[in-house]
């Protein structure tokens, strides 16, 4: 799905998407094991109806397939959901962008491109465009009611941050190892660690979504693990495959947020989303299974 599909959904009335066409039937809301009802935890049944499946019954509301957003990297959408009630531009590729901008900084600096062994350069970018910039675009996506694009970004946003903070003075961070330079590599290991598996979280959510979408977060995830086993064990080798699995994952992130900017009205060239197993699929499985 392209970005010019999105904002022409955006534009949709949502009253008319939601509107009962004649002749459709509403008795599986109220039949039989009462579909509409959540379950003991709280969580209501998805499933499809009409005459061609052509509806998505979530909860006790009905929605037009058509009418769902897909899942897309562009937008920082895993999965379908219902377009948002709030009339706001799609902040994904500002917080993709300032994710892949400091992502690349870092993993040249890593793969130890030009000789460099110095990574303070990373700390204006860090603090600025992938720190506060994302969180900004992140606080955005929640707006929105993308609770996965504002988890993701004000998360990144957060985490170059505080990576920052390890390269600035006032903090203490670093002086606090200076009698114990294995303590530091082991303290930053673990702290990496936490963000290898947070980012393996999010890639699962996502394995729905796009071919690019995931691999963004499944390689994210394996960088985040390279330089916490290089930063424990103090591995050349082990540190330099992260930076060079990072610059690929800027370029990733690079491409996701073009794929949002990019419409046939301002570029002839467009990202084509390669779309993985997806809800579809498992509607016409539930569909099946129910018949």
């Amino acid at each position: 799905m392209s970005f010019s599909d999105v904002e022409k959904r955006q534009s949709t009335d949502s009253d008319a998407a939601y509107e009962q066409p004649t002749g459709f039937s509403t008795g599986a809301y109220n039949v039989g094991d009462d579909n509409s009802s959540a379950n003991e935890h709280g969580v209501h049944r998805v499933f499809t109806a009409g005459d061609n499946d052509e509806y998505v019954v979530i909860g006790r509301r009905k929605f037009l397939k058509d009418d769902l957003f897909q899942a897309f990297g562009g937008t920082l959408n895993p999965g379908l959901a219902p377009p948002s009630e709030h009339k706001f531009a799609n902040p994904a590729p500002l917080g993709l962008s300032g994710f892949a901008l400091t992502t690349f900084v870092l993993s040249m600096i890593k793969a130890k491109a030009q000789g460099l062994t110095i990574p303070n350069v990373v700390v204006g970018p860090a603090m600025f465009y992938g720190g506060i910039v994302q969180v900004i675009a992140g606080v955005w996506e929640l707006a929105l009611e993308n609770t996965f694009g504002g988890t993701a970004l004000c998360s990144y946003g957060g985490f170059w941050m505080s990576f920052s903070a390890l390269y600035i003075p006032w903090f203490g961070i670093v002086d606090a190892y200076k009698d114990d330079q294995d303590q530091l590599g082991n303290a930053v290991g673990i702290y990496l660690l936490g963000w290898a598996i947070f980012t393996y979280g999010l890639s699962v959510c996502t394995m729905k979504s796009t071919l690019m979408f995931f691999a963004l977060y499944f390689l994210l995830g394996t960088t985040f693990l390279l330089l916490a086993i290089g930063s424990i064990t103090d591995n050349f080798g082990v540190n330099r495959a992260g930076g060079v699995l990072g610059i690929i994952v800027a370029f990733i992130a690079w491409y996701n947020a073009f794929a949002g900017l990019a419409n046939k009205r301002n570029s002839y060239v467009q990202c084509k989303a390669i779309p993985l197993p997806n809800n579809d699929w498992h509607f016409g499985r539930m569909v099946h299974h129910r018949r």
